[in-house]
């Protein structure tokens, strides 16, 4: 159905921005739909039935129902054009509708282990029928579907609102088979599990609701880019002859599809700056136009063809190979005098490196001493970055 709804309502040749409001706005009245139609039919099996494990299931559909009015809502919003007082857009608001609805699930899941506690506490007879069953058996086809179509959706715009309406989903199918497997253990054996079972959804809830924050969280938070994309956009810059490498690389992220990109490109000291300066805006266009992300890049000027140079470097490659592997080096440069010269360079280190700053470069400093000899002076300064 949401196929079909998409092709109806959903122009693909817009641009990507405004499809993926129009995906959010589509999924988000889809689900209102179904949640209000499956709250109504689990209230009149939980009123008929007395068991408060259905009832609560049917209130925890009507949450998700304003859960969807939330991802709607926040689509709508992180659509918005950039204005004077959010210069990179509103995308963001996507993952905060995101954390909304996981909030929205935890309050649920605590409201409902409480409940079920009581009932255990205090156990009722529940009351049997068919149509209480093909309610339930109706709510898990239909939860299923939802699960279905918002996880095909939310990977396909890499949105985790949507990821977060999916697990909601898979754990509201879980909870209402448990809700129906304690229905018909109680009917044919007469066991009170009501509770047990009220119980044992709330934790299904609870989890979702964990996964979900998680979710929302970490791209609030900032969290390390993906793998691919940092390879991609290395495979760029270094396509080109005239850069001779990058470091301190930056992806900052506004919002799925707002992607702003800081690196600094390494080229020869004494290429013409003017060329070097065009290298550079063709690269930034490149990156923008196969990456769909804005990029500024700072040129370092290296010495390359100073022979002398190139072997300390090479030197001090190998030295903090020698420590770990996972060690690199940039912004190298050589400061002689008439009695020592000074090695000027920078270290980058994975956040979680075994040793600290003051270790690391005291063990740098140690081995240049000892390969090259004492009248070269290090003068190191460590950086750290997430490294897989």
């Amino acid at each position: 159905m949401v196929t079909l709804l998409a092709k109806i309502f959903i122009q693909e040749k817009n641009d990507q921005t405004k499809i993926r409001e129009e995906y959010g706005v589509l999924c988000g009245v889809v689900g209102i739909l179904f949640n209000v139609l499956l709250f109504a039919g689990k209230f009149l099996a939980g009123t008929i039935s007395h068991s408060i494990a259905i009832t609560a299931d049917a209130v925890n559909n009507l949450s998700d129902a304003g859960s969807s009015i939330v991802t709607l809502a926040g689509f709508k919003l992180a659509g918005t054009k950039p204005d004077p007082e959010h210069p990179f857009g509103h995308g963001r608001i996507e993952y905060i509708s995101g954390l909304v609805v996981a909030a929205a699930i935890l309050l649920m899941a605590y409201e409902l282990i409480r409940d079920s506690v009581g009932k255990i506490v205090h156990p009722e007879e529940t009351e049997f029928s068919g149509l209480i069953v093909v309610i339930l058996v109706l709510s898990i086809l239909v939860k299923l579907y939802m699960y279905f179509y918002n996880h095909t959706i939310g990977k396909k715009l890499d949105s985790a609102a949507m990821q977060a309406t999916a697990i909601d989903s898979l754990s509201d199918t879980c909870a209402t088979t448990a809700v129906l497997a304690a229905t018909l253990i109680g009917h044919f054996t007469g066991l009170h599990i009501d509770g047990w079972c009220g119980v044992l959804v709330g934790v299904f809830i609870l989890y979702a609701g964990i996964s979900a924050a998680k979710e929302t969280l970490n791209p609030l938070l900032g969290q390390p880019p993906a793998e691919d994309f940092v390879m991609q956009i290395d495979r760029i810059v270094m396509s080109h002859p005239e850069i001779c490498g990058i470091h301190d690389l930056i992806v900052h992220d506004y919002g799925p599809g707002r992607k702003m990109v800081t690196l600094h490109a390494e080229v020869p000291a004494d290429g013409d700056i003017l060329e070097v300066h065009d290298v550079i805006d063709n690269v930034e266009n490149e990156l923008r136009e196969k990456l769909g992300c804005e990029a500024t890049i700072h040129m370092d000027p290296i010495v390359t063809s100073d022979e002398h140079v190139s072997e300390l470097k090479a030197a001090v490659v190998s030295i903090t190979k020698g420590i770990d592997d996972v060690i690199t080096i940039h912004d190298f440069r050589v400061v002689s005098g008439p009695t020592h010269s000074n090695l000027i360079f920078d270290v980058l280190v994975p956040f979680q490196f075994k040793m600290s700053d003051e270790e690391l470069v005291a063990a740098i400093c140690g081995r240049v001493t000892e390969c090259l000899g004492d009248n070269y002076y290090p003068k190191i300064k460590v950086d750290h970055a997430y490294v897989k």
